[in-house]
């Protein structure tokens, strides 16, 4: 058993497992995959430590639509005012939406309960070179985007980019290297494959289509903090010279070091070099928040902006933008853009243990069915979900590897 971990340990194993399928009605089908002890009341139990903290981790939660939903609402609002003309400017990979797989064994309830959805994964690229979102790129951000086809309601599930999963190639380990190994389709596959899905489309993103937004908007307010100070200087040497092998007048490369704490206006590259913070505070955790603080601004920003603000935006990001969503469903969504409502968003996986896995710190789900049932409970409202044989496949793997079973976790860092 891996970490200093308390109470609730069981073990899942396949034989346990076939027993359950035993079962029958929706509260079995609940009970399936999810192993954690519950109340008199059948809820989940937890410390008084994960009450608490949870608590916080959910305010958090609310403004995660951010890094990459932000490029997916430009690109929309792009559509809407200025029609198919800006299209041409986006990337096309070449990834066919008809040939991101996904499993074939997957439940007959769930395959048809998510065709009321339309999911698209969103990536946003620690590229170091601008413009370049294929292979090669790690994925910095990864974020579900799922929209209720009937409602237009929009949850969004952040996958740690840590997370210990298969890579959708029979390889195992941090989910993010899987678009780095195949790009935006092996991406795809690599969330279909161990969360039970039925993605095909995605929109990828770099950091400089980051640093062009904030300047182009006039900089965003940011409180910063004593302790980020040095960390935000240091990657502006890095942000920097991204932002000038951009050669594009839009970015400003020199902008003054961060000299001293407090509420103050950060322009494109040290808006940057704040979102790439990792190792002040909770890590990756952390970073998200940021990433979250700086989108709220330019997203209050953008919405007082004019046209010719918008439009100067659209011209310099879209071409910083990747994206297999056909022009059909783009002007379908611009159509319905005014009907859209963000709901709320979480973070993948909720149950959680740490384990060194070939030298490297990695994000383990404790385990994986029971936070797939989560993740289907939450973006769909699936209450009798049952995971696929390939979910429980790769379940057994994760648990065979790191040796973490379903187990109580500290969820306060979400």
């Amino acid at each position: 058993m891996l970490g200093n971990r308390k109470g609730y340990v069981m073990t899942t194993n396949t034989k346990s497992r076939n027993a359950r399928r035993k079962k029958t009605g929706n509260e079995s089908r609940r009970e399936r995959g999810t192993h954690r002890e519950r109340d008199e009341y059948g809820e989940y139990k937890l410390s008084r430590k994960e009450q608490k903290k949870i608590k916080k981790a959910k305010r958090k939660r609310k403004l995660i639509a951010m890094l990459a939903v932000e490029f997916v609402l430009i690109l929309v609002l792009g559509v809407c005012v200025f029609g198919l003309s800006k299209i041409g400017k986006l990337q096309n990979l070449g990834v066919d939406p008809d040939e991101v797989g996904q499993n074939e064994d997957m439940d007959a309830n769930t395959a048809e309960l998510l065709k009321g959805y339309t999911n698209i994964a969103l990536f946003g690229l620690g590229s170091r070179t601008p413009g370049s979102l294929g292979e090669g790129e790690l994925s910095d951000t990864i974020i579900i985007a799922s929209i209720n086809n009937e409602t237009k309601e929009v949850r969004l599930m952040s996958v740690y980019r840590d997370t210990y999963l298969n890579r959708a190639d029979d390889t195992y380990g941090k989910c993010n290297a899987a678009y780095s190994k195949g790009g935006p389709k092996q991406a795809m596959e690599m969330l279909n494959t161990n969360l039970d899905l039925n993605i095909k489309y995605y929109v990828s993103i770099d950091f400089t289509a980051l640093i062009k937004t904030v300047d182009l908007l006039g900089g965003v307010e940011i409180d910063v903090k004593e302790e980020e100070i040095d960390a935000i200087n240091g990657y502006m040497y890095e942000t920097t010279e991204i932002a000038e092998k951009a050669e594009d007048d839009s970015i400003n490369p020199y902008n003054d070091f961060i000299t001293e704490p407090g509420l103050q206006t950060l322009y494109g590259v040290q808006a940057t070099a704040y979102c790439r913070i990792r190792k002040v505070g909770n890590n990756d955790f952390e970073r998200t928040e940021r990433q979250r603080r700086v989108i709220e601004q330019i997203v209050e920003k953008a919405k007082s902006a004019g046209l010719g603000t918008i439009n100067s935006i659209i011209d310099e990001v879209f071409p910083l933008i990747a994206t297999n969503i056909p022009q059909t469903t783009l002007i379908g969504m611009a159509a319905s853009m005014m009907s859209y409502e963000l709901g709320e968003s979480s973070g993948f996986p909720s149950y959680r243990s740490d384990a060194r896995m070939d030298g490297q710190q990695v994000v383990v789900p404790a385990d994986l069915v029971a936070n797939v049932t989560e993740l289907h409970k939450f973006l769909f409202d699936e209450d009798d979900y049952y995971p696929s044989p390939t979910v429980l496949e790769i379940n057994d793997k994760i648990i065979a590897d790191t040796g973490v079973t379903a187990q109580e976790t500290d969820s306060s860092s979400e």
